[in-house]
């Protein structure tokens, strides 16, 4: 493989095509069909789950404040009102709120990134997570892994920094974690520089492919870690803003330890596992939403034969309107789980779901049951949807696997894209306008093991952030 020159198209470079495109029916298969094994018991020391959950209830206390906030004003306009007397919401969210203007953008900010409000437009509206905040530990931990996934965004790197540079030390901070993991206390900030110094370096020398000529002994020889000192500071102080870790001044030097909540997080990363579902033991007696949890983890097969209890017990009608009301919800797995279910029921759903092809984000969904419903083969079924309607229902399933997902499943998903390179699928994700594009391309470029592809993707959630800031 050849390093890509600095003027060839970025689509040209072959580890930014996607590879082996695969169908809508398989990415949607994505979540149901996940592995299972035994979850790996958290370090010694770890606190419980609870504790864990408080902990990131206050690190986001003034963002899901102003999410509930926007909630109540009844969707919270983020384009300024016109007109004599009229008061930005920025404003009256201070004044309401006894914040100061500054508190409440970066507030606004996280509650954004954490998936406790989404966008429509000019539009906010509550996201799933706020619903569930006082009562689902799990939404809670998953809210603010979201944040501290996207700390590079959260606090902005510092002026007059090339791009690039900033891009290295993004890419180098997980094994800066790494070692604050494994010491399990405070380590100069001094040695986090060293180690920060020699990834940089080694990231370097793996993308250098092509020899480089021998400097004539005169010529002198750049570290190119000038701006590293300045570089770690503005990474450390991301990461404390999240809640990640903490700085102490200390007597001599500056030391950096990881909150319960980073230490916690960077075990997740490392083991890549995900939160335990719930049981799927009586589902026939539950909504359709919590039966829809409980077979969240379930094969195809057995999922269906749960389905089918559940629809049994219950008139056909009210059960098509319960399941057609959790899909117009927040959470992208159970408005797939929902129609998965609403395949099970057939005919008797047809009107319904027809009648859903005029929402927005129902259509993908609802065309592809109704294709297969005439009979269309579920692997050629999404030829029915729009190159704008499949790529909403791409990032509509990586938002689903991002929240209940593993990482390799995520990684997994960018296959199924119907565009044939990255920067292609970039292009027309930011076009689309999915309120949850930023996190689902926070969540991938986190999870992905290829550094340039992971690199453009994160560049791709700062353009998307800051576009819509």
């Amino acid at each position: 493989m050849t390093s890509r020159k600095p003027d060839e198209p970025l689509a040209r470079n072959s580890r930014l095509r996607l590879v082996r495109p695969r169908s809508l029916a398989t990415a949607r298969r994505a979540v149901t069909t996940r592995r299972t094994r035994p979850a790996p018991r958290p370090p010694e020391g770890t606190p419980p789950r609870a504790e864990l959950a408080r902990q990131a209830r206050h690190v986001l206390a003034d963002a899901v404040r102003i999410a509930r906030w926007a909630a109540v004003e009844g969707g919270a306009r983020t384009a300024p009102r016109t007109g004599p007397g009229a008061v930005p919401p920025q404003e009256r969210a201070a004044a309401a709120l006894d914040l100061t203007p500054g508190q409440v953008r970066a507030g606004w900010d996280r509650a954004r990134l954490a998936g406790l409000v989404e966008l429509h437009g000019d539009t906010a509206r509550p996201g799933w997570r706020l619903h569930a905040w006082d009562r689902d530990d799990s939404a809670v931990l998953r809210g603010w892994v979201a944040l501290f996934d996207a700390w590079s965004l959260v606090h902005p790197a510092p002026e007059g920094v090339a791009p690039g540079a900033v891009a290295e030390v993004v890419e180098a901070v997980p094994q800066v974690l790494s070692l604050l993991q494994l010491s399990q206390g405070p380590v100069p900030v001094p040695a986090l520089l060293d180690l920060l110094g020699q990834r940089v370096e080694e990231l370097r020398g793996e993308r250098c492919e092509v020899p480089v000529p021998e400097r004539a002994p005169e010529a002198p020889v750049e570290a190119g870690t000038a701006g590293l000192p300045a570089l770690l500071d503005w990474a450390l102080e991301g990461l404390a803003a999240v809640g990640a870790l903490t700085l102490d001044p200390g007597a001599d030097e500056r030391h950096a330890t990881l909150t319960p909540l980073g230490n916690w997080a960077v075990w997740v990363k490392l083991e890549q596992i995900c939160v335990a579902a719930q049981s799927p033991a009586g589902n026939i007696e539950q909504s359709a939403e919590d039966m829809l949890r409980g077979c969240a983890r379930l094969t195809p097969g057995p999922a269906r034969d749960e389905y089918r209890a559940w629809l049994a017990a219950r008139t056909l009608s009210s059960a098509v309107a319960e399941l057609l009301a959790v899909a117009r919800g927040e959470d992208a797995l159970l408005r797939g789980l929902a129609f998965e279910a609403l395949r099970v029921v057939g005919a008797p759903a047809e009107a319904e779901v027809r009648a859903t092809v005029a929402e927005p984000p129902l259509r993908p969904y609802a065309l592809l049951w109704l294709a297969e419903y005439e009979g269309a083969d579920p692997d050629d079924a999404q030829e029915v949807l729009t190159r704008e309607e499949a790529t909403w229902l791409w990032v509509d399933t990586a938002a689903a696997v991002a929240d209940h997902g593993e990482s390799a499943l995520l990684v997994r998903h960018l296959d199924s894209a119907v565009q044939g390179t990255v920067p292609a699928l970039l292009d027309e994700v930011r076009a689309v306008g999915h309120p949850r594009t930023v996190q689902v391309l926070v969540a991938l470029a986190a999870a992905h093991p290829d550094p340039a592809l992971a690199k453009a993707v994160r560049r791709a959630a700062f353009q998307v952030h800051t576009g819509g800031a």
